[in-house]
């Protein structure tokens, strides 16, 4: 039998994220990884070329691709319901672990050590620090869209994660807020208008 790694892989698109909330716009865990993946790059390429870091920027980029893809077998949690207590968050990352280990038993066995580390980061590693803060600008930037198609909905989540990014203090991710974020408020006309001059 072949391996069903890339089968659950390809299922990332059918999970639905921000499941609490009314959603003007679908939000789906594969476009969702994709975002922090190239949020992750670019806050390495920033580390390095602004403040002397040595990142590895590609290894972000691929930590960001799978830092979720355990939600393919345990559904996105929100947040609220997630960090409730500690017992919820212990019990939770319990199964994040569980999750972790049987895909990497989908995958062949001579690829398993390759993609442990994708899959299972060290949680030490700066690298995981970028990607999480990658994690709460892309939960941002979907706030932003919201608010700006009219949905009121998550303005509370907008300000918790304007707050959560606050406590990570990660200047990386504040040059990235300070550089890109306004960008979203704005509407395809203005940003192509901006960009032309």
């Amino acid at each position: 039998m072949g391996s069903h790694f890339f089968a659950l892989f390809s299922r990332m698109k059918h999970i639905d994220r921000w499941a609490l909330m009314r959603n003007s716009n679908r939000d789906a865990l594969s476009s969702h990884c994709l975002e922090v993946a190239a949020i992750a790059h670019c806050l390495a390429l920033i580390g390095n070329r602004r403040l002397n870091q040595n990142y590895n920027a590609d290894r972000a980029a691929l930590l960001g691709i799978y830092h979720d893809m355990p939600e393919i077998l345990t559904g996105d949690m929100p947040t609220p319901v997630k960090y409730f207590n500690a017992s919820i968050r212990s019990a939770y990352a319990q199964i994040e672990t569980a999750a972790q280990s049987a895909l990497l038993r989908t995958l062949p066995a001579d690829l398993r050590e390759d993609y442990a580390p994708l899959l299972q980061p060290d949680e030490t590693d700066g690298l995981c620090r970028l990607v999480k803060a990658a994690d709460k600008i892309s939960a941002l930037i979907k706030c932003v869209e919201e608010r700006e198609s009219g949905n009121p909905e998550f303005s509370a989540a907008e300000t918790a994660t304007r707050e959560a990014i606050n406590k990570l203090q990660c200047p990386e991710a504040e040059i990235f807020l300070d550089e890109f974020l306004d960008s979203f408020s704005l509407v395809l006309d203005s940003v192509l208008k901006n960009e032309a001059q």
